[in-house]
C-alpha cells in the first residue's frame, strides 16, 4: 500500500550489463528528491520506484537515469515493442561475442606459439584494433560514464587493464628500439587484450540468454488472461469487448473452452472449472451459481454467466504476477559480490600504478622512467581481471554439464551458491510428490453383485459424464477390457453426480451425499471400507441402484515411486521437509504419514504457500521450494531457492532457478550435492583468483628491488595471469570427477 500522494510504477531499463550497474541506477534513483524507495530486478531490466507526484515526475527519473549512462522507458509502450527491443539488444551482443572469439583466437595462437615469427607484432595489432574499438567499444564507454560520477565496476576494471595493456604493446610495436637499446626485449600484450574482452563478452552473453528466460515466465503469466471477453448487456445482447474496459459489476458470458478473463461469481450456469494454476490440484472444479471462480482459469465443458468483481490489478492472477516480479527483484546474485570486490579493487589498483610510477620516477635514478613505466604497466598488467572473469562461468558450466547428466537443469550461480545452505525444504504435494492425476486405486464390489453384469452399465454411464474423475473410471474399465454398446437415459446431478436408467432400471453413480438423498442404504461392511478409504487420503464415489450400493470406487492422486526415499535422504542430510497442499486436510495427513514428512499444510492458496515460505525465512532458515505448477510460481520466486519439476509447468520452470527433468525427487539430494561441490569451487575460484594479485602487485611494484634487485617483467607477469586463469578452469574441472 502506498501513502497518500505516492505513486509506485515499474519502468524498464536500458542498457544495464552487469549487477554493478543495477546498483547504481537503484542508487541514482534513490538520491532524486521525492523518491521514497526504488528497486532494480536485474533479471527483468526493470525498476519499481515509489515517489511523490508533486515533488517529481518519470520524466525526472528518466534524466537522472541518462545523466549516469542508462536509459528509462516511461512512455506507455506496447509489451511486443519492448521485446524487440530486448531482442535486438540480445542479437547485437551475440554479433560482437562471437566477432570477437574470431578474432581473439589467431591473436591467441601467435601471441602464445608464434611471438617471434616475422610481423607477428603488426599481425596481432591488426586482429586486436578492431577486437578492441569495435567489439569491446562499450566497456570503455561504460567505463568512462562510470568514472564521471566517482563509480568502478568490471567494465572499468577491464578498460583500464586492456586499454593499458594495448597502449603499452602499440609504443613496443611502434618503437621496438626503445627497449632493445637497453637490453630489454619489447614485449606485446595482444593476445591478453583480445582473449579478455573476447572472455568478458561470452560471459555477458551467457547472462543476457538468463535473463531473456526469467523474464517469459512473467509474460506467460500476462498471456493467462485473454485480450477479449463476451459482455452481456441488459436487454441480453451479448457484445465481445476488450478485457481492459471490462468494470466490476459487468456480466460476462464464459463458453466452453474460454480462460476467465477476471474475478467473479457465478450467476447462472453450470461447469467445471480447471483451476490447478491457482490451487494446483488436477481435479477441476464444479461451478454453479453462487461459485467464485478466478481470472486465467480454464472452463471446461458447460457455460455460465459471472458477475465480475475484481478487474485489472485487483485479481488473483495479477497479484499472482507482482508477487512474482517483486520476489524476483529482491535476489542477490553472486556476480553483484564480484563487482562490489571490483568496485574497490579498481581504484586500489589505479591507485598502486600511479604510486609506483611515482615513486620510481622519484627514486629511481638513472633509469627512473624506464623502471616507473615497467613497474606501473606490470602491475595493471598483472591485476588483468581474466581469472576473475572466469571464476563463476567456468564452475557454473561444469556445475551446469554435471547437473544434465543427473537430469537437474541449472539455471544460474545464485542457485548453486544458496542451495548448500538450505535448511528447509518445502515440497507441493500434487505433482511433484504425487502423479499429479486421479486414477482408480480399486473397485470393490458387494458380494451379492455379478461384476461382469454391472461394469458395462458403469461404463456406458461414467463415458456420459464431463466429471474429471469419471474419466478415470472409464480409462480404468476400458483398460480391464470392458465394452459397453448400451442405451437409456443420463442425467447430471449438481454437486451430488449422475442418475441414468439402463434396460429400465436406475443407477446412480456418486457422493454419499447422493445415496442418502435417495434412500439408499450401505452395509456396515462398505461403510467402514469407505472410511478407511477416504482415512488413507482416497476419494470413495458409490455406484448403486434402488436396491443397495453395488460398488465403492477408490480414486486417488498415486504417489511417486522415489518420493519416500527422497524426503529420507534429505532428512539424514540435516535438512527439514515441508509439505504443502492445496488439497483436504485428510489426504494431506495421509500422504504425509506414507512418506514420511512430519511437517504439512492443507488448503493452501498460492499467497499461503508464500507466506509460509516467509515465515520460515522470518526465522533465519534458507528455503527450497520444489513445485510443478502456475499455482506455486509465487512460492517458488518468494523462495531463496526455486526448484520445478520438469514434467510441470513452463511457468513453473520459467521461475524456477532448478528444473528436475525427471519427476523422480531422488534428484534433490543429489542436486544439494552437486551445489556444495560447484559453491566451494566457486568460493575457491575467487580465491585463486585474487591471490595472484596480492602477491603479484607487490612484487609487480618492485617491492623486492630494495633487497634483491628483482623487479618482475611485463612477460612474466603476463605469465602469472594467465596461471591464474589456467589454476581457477583447472579447479573447475575438478567438479567432473567428484560423486554426487
Amino acid at each position: 500500500m502506498t501513502k497518500s500522494g505516492e505513486k509506485k510504477e515499474t519502468f524498464y531499463v536500458v542498457g544495464m550489463s552487469c549487477a554493478g550497474c543495477a546498483t547504481n541506477v537503484e542508487m541514482t534513483l534513490s538520491k532524486q528528491k521525492g523518491v521514497k524507495e526504488a528497486k532494480v530486478n536485474f533479471a527483468s531490466s526493470t525498476v519499481w520506484v515509489v515517489y511523490q507526484e508533486e515533488e517529481t515526475n518519470p520524466l525526472e527519473l528518466q534524466k537522472a537515469v541518462q545523466a549516469v549512462g542508462y536509459d528509462l522507458i516511461v512512455e506507455e509502450e506496447e509489451k511486443n515493442e519492448i521485446e524487440e527491443r530486448q531482442e535486438a539488444e540480445y542479437r547485437q551482443l551475440k554479433r560482437r561475442t562471437v566477432g570477437a572469439l574470431l578474432l581473439a583466437l589467431p591473436v591467441f595462437i601467435i601471441g602464445m606459439f608464434f611471438m617471434h615469427m616475422p610481423y607477428g607484432n603488426w599481425i596481432m595489432l591488426v586482429f586486436t584494433l578492431p577486437v578492441l574499438t569495435i567489439f569491446g567499444r562499450r566497456f570503455f564507454v561504460n567505463a568512462w560514464r562510470q568514472l564521471k560520477h566517482g563509480h568502478a565496476n568490471m567494465d572499468t576494471l577491464v578498460a583500464v587493464s586492456t586499454g593499458v595493456a594495448f597502449l603499452f604493446s602499440l609504443f613496443n610495436t611502434l618503437y621496438p628500439q626503445y627497449w632493445t637499446n637497453q637490453g630489454i626485449e619489447a614485449h606485446v600484450y595482444y593476445e591478453a587484450v583480445a582473449v579478455i574482452i573476447a572472455l568478458i563478452l561470452l560471459g555477458r552473453l551467457m547472462e543476457s540468454r538468463a535473463k531473456a528466460n526469467t523474464s517469459t515466465a512473467i509474460r506467460k503469466l500476462i498471456g493467462l488472461q485473454p485480450q477479449t471477453v463476451i459482455r452481456v448487456a441488459e436487454d441480453g445482447s451479448e457484445t465481445e469487448v476488450p478485457i481492459k474496459i471490462v468494470l466490476a459489476g459487468d456480466l460476462l458470458l464464459v463458453k466452453p473452452g474460454d480462460k476467465i478473463p477476471v474475478d467473479g461469481t457465478v450467476q447462472e450456469g453450470h461447469s467445471f472449472v480447471d483451476e490447478s494454476m491457482i490451487t494446483g490440484e488436477p481435479v477441476p472444479t464444479e461451478k454453479v451459481s453462487g461459485s467464485k471462480v478466478f481470472a486465467g482459469t480454464i472452463n471446461q465443458k458447460g457455460s455460465f454467466r459471472f458477475m465480475a468483481e475484481k478487474v485489472g490489478n485487483e485479481t488473483l492472477l495479477a497479484h499472482i504476477i507482482k508477487m512474482v516480479q517483486e520476489a524476483q527483484g529482491s535476489k542477490a546474485s553472486v556476480q553483484r559480490l564480484v563487482d562490489k570486490i571490483a568496485g574497490i579493487f579498481v581504484p586500489v589498483v589505479i591507485g598502486i600504478a600511479i604510486l609506483t610510477f611515482g615513486i620510481w620516477m622519484f627514486a629511481g635514478g638513472e633509469q627512473a622512467f624506464t623502471h616507473a613505466l615497467l613497474t606501473s604497466v606490470t602491475v595493471l598488467v598483472i591485476a588483468c581481471p581474466c581469472a576473475l572473469g572466469l571464476a563463476t562461468p567456468t564452475a557454473i558450466m561444469v556445475g551446469i554439464g554435471k547437473g544434465a547428466q543427473h537430469n537437474i537443469l541449472i539455471k544460474d550461480a545464485e542457485s548453486l551458491e544458496m542451495l548448500y545452505r538450505v535448511r528447509a525444504i518445502v515440497l507441493d504435494k500434487t505433482g511433484t510428490i504425487t502423479e499429479g492425476r486421479p486414477e482408480v486405486r480399486d473397485i470393490l464390489w458387494h458380494p451379492d453383485a455379478e461384476e461382469r453384469k454391472w461394469m458395462p452399465v458403469l461404463l456406458h454411464l461414467e463415458s456420459k459424464s464431463e466429471h474429471p474423475l469419471a474419466e478415470a473410471v472409464v480409462k480404468y474399465l476400458i483398460e480391464k477390457g470392458i465394452r459397453s454398446s448400451l442405451s437409456g437415459t443420463f442425467e447430471s446431478l449438481t454437486g451430488q453426480g449422475v442418475k441414468g436408467t439402463v434396460d429400465g432400471e436406475t443407477y446412480w453413480i456418486g457422493n454419499y451425499r447422493l445415496l442418502e438423498a435417495n434412500g439408499i442404504l450401505r452395509t456396515e461392511e462398505q461403510r467402514e471400507q469407505a472410511d478407511s478409504l477416504q482415512l488413507s487420503g482416497t476419494t470413495v464415489v458409490y455406484f448403486a441402484n434402488r436396491r443397495q450400493v453395488l460398488a465403492l470406487i477408490a480414486l486417488a492422486d498415486r504417489i511417486k515411486a522415489g518420493s519416500e526415499s527422497a524426503v529420507h535422504q534429505l532428512q539424514a542430510q540435516g535438512i527439514e521437509v515441508y509439505m504443502l497442499t492445496g488439497d483436504n486436510a485428510v489426504t494431506a495427513r495421509a500422504v504425509a504419514d506414507r512418506i514420511g514428512i512430519k511437517h504439512y499444510r492443507a488448503e493452501m492458496m498460492p499467497s499461503d504457500k508464500s507466506d509460509f515460505i516467509k515465515e520460515l525465512q522470518s526465522q533465519g532458515k534458507w528455503v527450497a521450494m520444489v513445485g510443478d505448477g502456475i499455482n506455486d510460481s509465487q512460492a517458488l520466486a518468494q523462495a531463496d531457492v526455486s526448484i520445478a519439476m520438469g514434467q510441470g509447468t513452463d511457468i513453473a520452470m520459467d521461475v524456477a532457478k532448478i528444473t528436475l527433468i525427471t519427476s523422480d525427487l531422488n534428484t534433490i539430494p543429489k542436486a544439494v550435492a552437486l551445489s556444495r561441490q560447484t559453491a566451494a569451487a566457486i568460493r575457491q575460484n575467487l580465491f585463486w583468483a585474487f591471490i595472484y594479485n596480492l602477491i603479484g602487485i607487490p612484487l609487480a611494484a618492485g617491492i623486492l628491488y630494495p633487497c634483491c634487485g628483482f623487479l618482475l617483467n611485463p612477460m612474466i607477469a603476463a605469465a602469472a595471469m594467465a596461471f591464474s586463469s589456467v589454476s581457477v578452469v583447472g579447479n573447475s574441472l575438478r567438479i567432473k570427477a567428484k560423486k554426487i
